[in-house]
């Protein structure tokens, strides 16, 4: 794990993002907007620090952008937790 990957989910917004790319396999910004009460340029500025923890993935297609979740990036981070757990069984 990075100090991005934690930057990334402290935020409550980008949690919600996370969970809502979760319950949907892509979303275009603007179909992940509907979702809250913030501005443009903040909704954009909290995809952008998501995508550059590798927690979500964007691919354009004409003139929108497709969030999907990067599921094997929290793969990652069960298999670190279930270390950590297994450490403190021993």
């Amino acid at each position: 794990m990075n100090d991005s990957f934690f930057k990334a989910i402290a935020d409550a917004n980008r949690r919600k993002i996370l969970q809502i790319l979760r319950e949907h396999e892509t979303l275009s910004a603007g179909e992940i907007a509907q979702n809250f009460d913030i501005s443009k340029p903040s909704l954009s500025d909290h995809l952008k620090i998501l995508k550059n923890a590798d927690l979500i993935f964007s691919e354009k297609k004409g003139q929108y952008i497709y969030y999907s979740l990067n599921t094997s990036v929290f793969q990652d981070v069960l298999s670190w937790v279930m270390t950590l757990i297994k450490q403190e069984e021993k």
